[in-house]
């Protein structure tokens, strides 16, 4: 069973920047391609950034260019670089399998943009 580990989320204004850190609890993410996803209220989940075991990335229309998705994996983990952020990034965000994520998902990390 691998388990998936969020975090590094917070509360930044317009603009700011955070960095997402996922691990897993088995030393897969250089084998697989990895996905951060986001959930805001109301709203379904959404792939926003994926890379694959050959650390070629792609991300969604509304982050391109703002956030950056790598990998360590000697540490196996997956980060998620957000800058200049919107108040319409706002959402959980979670790690998983891409682009069908087919592990159980962690508890997500917390991201608030507001003034």
């Amino acid at each position: 069973q691998v388990q998936l580990v969020e975090s590094g989320g917070g509360l930044v204004q317009p603009g700011g920047s955070l960095r997402l850190s996922c691990t897993a609890s088995v030393s897969i993410f250089r084998i697989i391609e990895v996905g951060w996803y986001r959930q805001a209220p109301g709203k379904e989940r959404e792939l926003v950034a994926a890379i694959t075991s050959g650390s070629s990335s792609k991300y969604a229309d509304s982050v391109k260019g703002r956030f950056t998705i790598s990998r360590d994996n000697a540490r196996n983990a997956v980060y998620l670089q957000m800058n200049s952020l919107k108040p319409e990034d706002t959402a959980v965000y979670y790690c998983n399998r891409s682009p069908t994520p087919s592990y159980d998902w962690g508890q997500g990390t917390q991201v608030t943009v507001s003034s």
